[in-house]
């Protein structure tokens, strides 16, 4: 059992890893994995974008670590880098159009695994194809107000948007969705 006294605190592994120590770089990818995850799962369709997300998150906060101001915690940093590059892959994606088709995909190898009981309810299916019509912008303060359940501070201090700017975008992205969601199918 390893004791609190005996982890090393995220400050001195961004220190460590300053100075060259790409093990103690190692140590905080492994720390905060899961909740990089988490959040970018949200936003990829697919196990390899998923991955993709990840990898750049972590490769652009090793190069940037000498920006890090330390006026906030590691894992805050961390986590507006994941929503920053989570939003530049919703514009790459929204930009580029429908993406790889089915097909496509299949003949790469991608084996789409269903779940153990799959429960199709029509309403949950235009909810995601009404998702999947907002705006980059509309999704990104959807996705983290209303699936990750975070606070209009926490999602401020994410984006870099203000709190009111925040609260504008929420009411104006959830009556886009309604509008989507009141469609006839």
């Amino acid at each position: 059992m390893v004791s609190a006294e005996s982890v090393t605190p995220d400050e001195q592994l961004v220190e460590e890893t300053l100075f060259g120590n790409d093990r103690a770089f190692a140590e905080l990818a492994s720390r905060h994995k899961s909740r990089v995850f988490g959040i970018a799962s949200r936003f990829a369709r697919n196990p390899a974008e998923l991955e993709d997300i990840c990898q750049e998150v972590f490769v652009q906060a090793f190069f940037k670590l000498r920006q890090f101001r330390r006026d906030s915690p590691f894992e805050h940093w961390l986590m507006r880098i994941t929503t920053c590059k989570c939003y530049d892959y919703l514009r790459k994606r929204r930009r580029d159009g429908a993406g790889v088709s089915v097909d496509a995909m299949l003949e790469s190898g991608y084996e789409p695994s269903a779940p153990e009981n799959p429960v199709s309810h029509p309403d949950l299916e235009r909810l995601y194809a009404a998702m999947a019509q907002l705006s980059p912008k509309e999704r990104l303060v959807i996705t983290l107000l209303e699936l990750e359940e975070r606070s209009l501070q926490e999602i401020s201090h994410l984006t870099g948007w203000s709190v009111a700017n925040v609260k504008v975008r929420a009411f104006r992205a959830r009556g886009a969705l309604r509008k989507l969601m009141e469609k006839k199918p």
